[in-house]
């Protein structure tokens, strides 16, 4: 059975650093490319990340270009999200998500393109 389980999501300070790990398991991982969205309460979920299976492709939202890196090691089937210089509006529950393509969306990182979800974790950016 595919699973997906999130962690590494906390309290931090504005300008402050976290890393997300995805965990993957029921699945060869390397099949698949990966993203992570993100959502706050009564807003629609927003991508955030994605990375092609060999890692040789990413792509970023415009909010977190610049402060967000995606990575993978197919070999422990996990994926990370290491974020830094974050902001109060990086506030909310982050996802893993599997996608049934080796590649990245052509066009932009959003739900219908993924098909696995992870529970999500939650990420709180406050003073």
């Amino acid at each position: 059975q595919l699973q997906l389980v999130e962690s590494g999501g906390g309290l931090v300070q504005p300008g402050g650093s976290l890393r997300l790990s995805c965990a993957a398991s029921g699945f060869t991982l390397d099949y698949f490319a990966m993203g992570w969205f993100r959502q706050v309460l009564g807003k629609e979920r927003e991508g955030v990340s994605c990375i092609s299976t060999d890692s040789g492709s990413t792509m970023y939202g415009d909010s977190v270009k610049g402060r967000f890196t995606i990575s993978r090691d197919n070999a422990k089937k996990m994926v990370y999200l290491q974020m830094d210089s974050l902001k109060p509006e990086d506030t909310g529950v982050y996802y893993c998500a599997a996608r049934g393509f080796d590649t990245c969306p052509r066009d932009a990182i959003k739900e219908p393109y993924f098909g696995a979800w992870g529970q999500g974790t939650q990420v709180t950016v406050s003073s």
